[in-house]
């Protein structure tokens, strides 16, 4: 591939690194009053991405979304165009919401292939759109941006080496098409697939990597977290936010603030705008010292099947013409993520007060170690654990517990495990020696394999066609690092 023809996905991380890492200063939200006399709040992100496939006329790397548009009579890709409306429709809804006196919000998460995807078809009215929301300055207070995998890959079934890679990706390419300025005002995160890995090392390495990468919270699915003391989450506890706690085989500890997405069928709830009208029967409730309003918070595909698209739009508007103009005190309003966490923030609510949780099933891990955690002491336990029940897994929890992300799919599983540690053999000591090496085509190419063959999609949509573009993405991938070997001899 030319230069020209690969996305901006890598060369500067030190800088990406010390730009995310500033010190944020929320002192100045706006408006903390009318946040004080709000009891609810609701807030809604949208999910979106087209994978990247070796689809094209000869073997190129094509957005999914460009070849329904060059396949129309497969499926339902007729709905090519509805899908790229979908993508930039709310540059319509929110600045005419605002116009008329209201007080719209919503958070996005975008994946880097579609962005990229995006790029590649040339659909500069997608991209002005996604520039409108993000950076004009009426209506970028009104849009938050949520960071993911570059590749939307599911984080159990990523090597933990790849965690920074596919994050970091995504930050150099937002950086690239939005500003630095946007990039710094990324502060959430949201999983491919609301997928939480549970086995403990993962998480921790998972947890490290989006703190040293900036992220201040990310949003956890109800069911793939449980209380310390292994008991399901507290009906008002989904509704504040929640200290997502790792600990390690080797007992070290980290955590990072999580928003809790409720549980239920995603797309009907943000379709129809259900946190809306579930935040209207809550009210306020204690944490510790304080008194603080709750937040409803719900994640959907924002662009997948007939309720999101067709219903979405005028559930949405419909939404804030109950709540009224922004001049109004409604005691429920939208709220995005950060800016709940912010007036918190500013209402000197104390880490230490938020309840802390974990990932499923660590508790019976923990309940088997007594005295001091060690990577024997953790094996052992996990041993004794998989004896007893056959069930119990450390495969992670996602928003369906029906599909595996990892069983069946060893012919997927296998070239990801190989084409990971083949990368970091090459490359890992050179860039110690010589960080500017990122910015090199070889590096640059051989990493967007690297990314490309952990996108989810090729497991989610069975074997087959989707298996068989993983295993050109991985020859590809071999043919890209065999070649810098080469030269390096």
């Amino acid at each position: 591939m030319k230069s020209k023809d690969l996305p901006p996905i890598c060369g500067f991380e030190l800088a990406i690194n010390e730009l995310v890492n500033k010190e944020r200063d929320c002192s100045q939200l706006k408006e903390k009053s009318r946040l004080e006399n709000v009891n609810s709040g609701f807030a809604c992100a949208l999910h979106m991405h087209q994978p990247t496939i070796p689809a094209g006329k000869n073997g190129e790397l094509i957005s999914h979304l460009q070849y329904m548009f060059e396949h129309t009579s497969e499926g339902d890709n007729h709905n090519a165009e509805p899908f790229a409306q979908c993508y930039k429709r709310l540059a319509e809804i929110i600045p005419s919401l605002i116009d008329e006196g209201y007080d719209p919000k919503i958070m996005l998460d975008y994946s880097g292939n579609l962005l990229w995807g995006i790029e590649q078809m040339g659909r500069e009215d997608i991209l002005a759109s996604l520039k409108l929301l993000t950076t004009d300055q009426t209506v970028q207070p009104h849009v938050e941006w949520l960071g993911t995998f570059w590749s939307h890959a599911v984080a159990s079934s990523t090597p933990p080496s790849d965690f920074k890679l596919q994050i970091t990706a995504w930050q150099h390419h937002f950086a690239a098409i939005f500003g630095e300025d946007a990039l710094r005002r990324v502060n959430g995160f949201s999983l491919p697939e609301m997928h939480l890995p549970n086995h403990p090392d993962v998480l921790f390495k998972l947890i490290k990597a989006l703190k040293e990468c900036g992220y201040r919270w990310v949003m956890v699915q109800e069911h793939s977290v449980q209380n310390i003391d292994g008991s399901n989450l507290r009906d008002e506890q989904k509704y504040i936010p929640n200290m997502l706690k790792a600990q390690s085989s080797n007992g070290e500890t980290i955590s990072i603030l999580s928003l809790v997405k409720t549980q239920g069928s995603d797309t009907k709830l943000v379709g129809q705008m259900q946190p809306y009208y579930e935040a209207v029967g809550l009210s306020k409730q204690s944490l510790g010292q304080q008194i603080i309003p709750t937040l409803v918070s719900q994640i959907a595909d924002g662009e997948n099947g007939g309720v999101m698209m067709n219903e979405f739009p005028q559930a949405f508007i419909q939404a804030y013409k109950k709540i009224g103009p922004k001049t109004n005190t409604n005691p429920t309003i939208a709220m995005n993520g950060s800016e709940y966490l912010d007036f918190l923030e500013t209402s000197n609510i104390d880490e230490d007060s938020y309840p802390l949780i974990q990932a499923i099933n660590q508790h019976k891990i923990w309940e088997k170690i007594s005295g001091a955690i060690t990577p024997t002491s953790f094996k052992k336990a996990i041993e004794e654990l998989k004896e007893e029940d056959q069930s119990f897994s450390l495969s992670g929890a996602s928003w369906t517990n029906d599909l595996s992300w990892e069983t069946g799919y060893k012919n997927v599983l296998e070239p990801i495990s190989k084409l990971s540690s083949y990368f970091h053999q090459i490359f890992d000591h050179l860039i110690v020696q010589n960080p500017s090496l990122t910015k090199t085509h070889s590096y640059q190419e051989a990493l967007l394999y690297l990314l490309l063959l952990e996108t989810s999609c090729f497991r989610y949509w069975g074997q087959g066609k989707w298996t068989q573009y993983a295993e050109t993405i991985f020859e590809k991938g071999v043919e890209a690092l065999q070649n810098i070997e080469i030269s390096m001899d």
